[in-house]
């Protein structure tokens, strides 16, 4: 089985990210830093239960990575929004072995001191049009929520919309048992976290 680890709002840079998420949840975003593989940037929030949030977007001056690069951004445009979730585990092959098909290969990544492996789709496009996670395995003890300040913010929902709702739930529960993430059904992929934070409860989308 896998745990949920993270949450990722894509945006087209980093400041409009940072927007979106404190003016929906009203606390500031700390700092992350760079995905030289993918060449990405990030902006973080640390919430309750070990979890976190980041904002991801491509870096600017970052070289080109010589490949699609992740959670689809090379296609994304708009305003920003929660695009994809993530989920940690101890053994990667056994949970994608576990996962739909497309569900991705691993990676090995790194961002300064952190190692992590993370299956990567080929087509940078996750099952179920995002509402299937990421799934990685961090290396070492580090990871990156216990280095965040407390936000005061913790996930009470994830609510995962897909026309396939009763298949995204068959494929969820074989890798995943986390009463907090919730399937419905919608016309179009969507994803949307709610939130207890200092100001009352918030929703991201």
């Amino acid at each position: 089985m896998v745990e949920l680890d993270h949450l990722a709002v894509a945006a087209e840079t980093l400041e409009a990210g940072r927007a979106h998420v404190e003016d929906a949840l009203g606390v500031a975003l700390q700092p992350g830093g760079a995905h030289p593989d993918f060449g990405t940037h990030n902006l973080l929030l640390g919430l309750e239960d070990g979890l976190y949030l980041e904002v991801i977007a491509i870096d600017p001056a970052a070289a080109a990575p010589g490949r699609a690069r992740w959670f689809d951004l090379d296609r994304f445009a708009g305003t920003p929004r929660l695009a994809n979730w993530i989920c940690r585990c101890d053994d990667l092959e056994a949970a994608l072995a576990a996962a739909p098909a497309g569900a991705g290969v691993p990676v090995e990544l790194v961002r300064g001191d952190l190692r992590w492996r993370m299956a990567v789709p080929g087509d940078r496009v996750l099952p179920f049009g995002g509402c299937f996670p990421a799934l990685l395995q961090w290396r070492g003890a580090g990871h990156p929520a216990a280095r965040l300040a407390a936000s005061g913010c913790r996930l009470r929902r994830l609510v995962l919309a897909h026309p396939e709702a009763r298949a995204l739930c068959t494929a969820l529960a074989a890798v995943l048992d986390d009463d907090r993430v919730v399937v419905e059904a919608g016309a179009a992929p969507a994803l949307v976290a709610e939130f207890d934070t200092p100001h009352g409860r918030r929703s991201l989308a």
